[in-house]
This record gives structure tokens, C-alpha cells and sequence, in this order.
């Protein structure tokens, strides 16, 4: 079964300010283990649960290779990386990772993993919704870690 982790931080534990928009606002390192034997591709969504209007999605990645087992911290908020993994728009139409920043309150961020039977097309334009559609009948597993935070 696949395992998403971070050694930032553990499920339902608190994000380092680091990784918020109190601190350096980079992506944290992401690890998972137990990729499906047919993987083409992984996808990670991550989600702020709490917000009043709504879940506000803060990073969308995708067409990650299937041989990577990790993202290490800072990612660039470029739309291809090196890899060849693709960065899609967050809610605020920006490419790349926005970090916690909620305007009160402890908020959830959920990093969602999905292992697919495919590899995407490139759509610089790309948002989660787009993606959610996309991936429809090609997960072949996904796993996730919550992180929490708050500014006070």
C-alpha cells in the first residue's frame, strides 16, 4: 500500500514555519514507498480544508516519474522541473507551492499522493479540478499526510 510521509513533519502534527508564509513559504520534503508495481506517473494535490469559502488548493504537481520515492524541500515554482514533472496552478492561479497562511484558526492542508497508470499531458494551465478529471480511472493508489497550522 502506498505511504506518503514527511521528516518535517507527522500526520496531524503541526507544519514548520519554514514551510509557511511565516517563514521561508518553500515546499517541505515529501517521501512515499510502496509505489504499485504499474506506476507511470504520480500526482500530488495539496488541499487547506478550512478555509470559509471553501477547500483552497495550495499546490498541484503532476506527471512526477515513477522511479522518484521523493520531493525534497524548495521545489521551484517553475511549471517543468528537471525531472519532468509538471506544476500546475493553486487557487490563486499561481504556479508552484503556496505555503500556510491562514488568516486564523489551526487549518489542515492535506498532501494527497495519487499513483496512476498514466502519464498526463502537459497543460501549463493545469488546476485541480482539471486534474481530478483527468485521473479519473487511471489512480491506482493514493495515500496522504495532514499537516496543521496556525499563525497565533
Amino acid at each position: 500500500m502506498l505511504v506518503l510521509l514527511s521528516n518535517a513533519f507527522k500526520n496531524e502534527e503541526k507544519i514548520p514555519e519554514l514551510y509557511t508564509c511565516k517563514g521561508k513559504e518553500i515546499s517541505p520534503p515529501l517521501i512515499w514507498k510502496n509505489t504499485p508495481k504499474d506506476t507511470k506517473s504520480f500526482a500530488l494535490i495539496m488541499d487547506d480544508l478550512d478555509t470559509p469559502i471553501g477547500i483552497l488548493n495550495h499546490w498541484i504537481l503532476y506527471n512526477i516519474p515513477p522511479e522518484k520515492n521523493q520531493l525534497l524541500e524548495d521545489i521551484p515554482h517553475e511549471i517543468i522541473l528537471a525531472d519532468n514533472s509538471i506544476q500546475g496552478r493553486n487557487s490563486m492561479r499561481r504556479t508552484g507551492y503556496m505555503g500556510p497562511c491562514p488568516p486564523r484558526g489551526k487549518h489542515h492542508y492535506v498532501f494527497k499522493l495519487y499513483a496512476l497508470d498514466t502519464v498526463l499531458d502537459i497543460n501549463p494551465k493545469m488546476n485541480k479540478r482539471k486534474l481530478l478529471k483527468l485521473i479519473e480511472g487511471h489512480v491506482l493508489e493514493q495515500s496522504q499526510i495532514i499537516g496543521v497550522y496556525s499563525k497565533n
